[in-house]
């Protein structure tokens, strides 16, 4: 072994101990290296589910790195006390130049420990609304939704946002916690409608269709009220009346799971739409202009006396 570092050592000029340390860093890179490997094949193996997988393999990645740090700092630096002083006397310049780096990295650990969202969640930060599909060091990556898609599906896009937008900027959840959101379809019929009819259709309508998710609504309120302050006294769909220019707006508002909201609103409007059609005495509005005679449309009581 002597006589191969005294080879090296003539054709390099590199001596006995830097060789070594040489020679044990790439062992011990290799070492990690196949490690991971394996431990993705296993990985790959025994759990089929996707978010699982990226989990343990994330997990894996930055325990390796964190092992390979803490083997090469020991290794090739032997008085870390010395060391110490002098990443303290380089820190202050370095924080200010890489500002924005550490603010990343800041916004990684309050990910990782806070978790305000994890992989496969849905959020809305900033004009960004998506589906996260990645978590690193300086940044995170979402699946855009909405944009110039007229719904809450996906554009296509990958999207990737620095991690210190986290402080910044305000993250709004559609899937953690509570699990189901409020979503409201504005239906719309003129004022000669029967809308006590129409009304009662619709109600009896959401109740057949998403009635049944109040009842599990009111199971994932009682585990999310132990972590946050939530009141929800009703859960139950509902049919709210509201007098607009154009007519008398019912507003259906019922509870749905985030990524079935267009689903859910789709079936609905083909139902109204198929129920309305089967009575006269209903028809749905839209902006249009009339001219209003009140001696022979108005109510006796407003006609003007002789």
């Amino acid at each position: 072994m002597n006589y191969i570092l005294d080879i090296i050592k003539k054709a390099t000029g590199i001596n006995h101990d830097t060789q070594i340390k040489i020679i044990t860093t790439v062992f011990i890179i290799l070492f990690l290296w196949i490690f991971t490997k394996l431990s993705e094949k296993l990985i790959n193996r025994y759990h089929e589910n996707k978010e699982d997988r990226y989990i343990w393999k994330k997990s894996i990645t930055y325990i390796n790195v964190t092992i390979a740090l803490f083997l090469l700092v020991g290794l090739w630096f032997k008085n870390l006390g010395s060391l110490a002083t002098y990443f303290g006397l380089l820190s202050a310049g370095i924080a200010i130049a890489l500002k924005d780096i550490f603010s990343n990295m800041a916004g990684w650990l309050f990910i990782l420990t806070r978790r305000p969202f994890k992989i496969g969640d849905r959020i809305e930060l900033d004009k960004f609304k998506g589906d996260v599909i990645d978590i690193r060091l300086f940044q995170f990556t979402i699946m855009e939704i909405g944009n110039w898609v007229d719904a809450d599906q996906s554009t296509g896009r990958i999207i990737h946002i620095p991690n210190s937008k986290i402080f910044n900027e305000s993250i709004a959840n559609y899937t953690r916690g509570f699990f189901y959101i409020w979503n409201e379809i504005p239906v719309l019929i003129t004022f000669e409608s029967n809308w006590k009819k129409a009304k009662k259709i619709l109600f009896d309508m959401i109740i057949k269709e998403e009635g049944e998710k109040s009842k599990l609504a009111k199971e994932k309120l009682k585990k999310v009220s132990e972590k946050y302050l939530i009141h929800y006294n009703i859960l139950t769909p509902t049919v709210y009346t509201t007098v607009k220019d154009s007519g008398i707006l019912l507003t259906i508002r019922y509870l749905c799971e985030p990524r079935k909201r267009r689903g859910s609103e789709n079936r609905l409007w083909e139902k109204i739409l198929k129920e309305f059609s089967l009575h006269d005495d209903i028809d749905l509005a839209y902006p249009t202009q009339r001219f209003y005679n009140n001696l022979t449309e108005g109510k006796p009581g407003t006609k003007p006396r002789d």
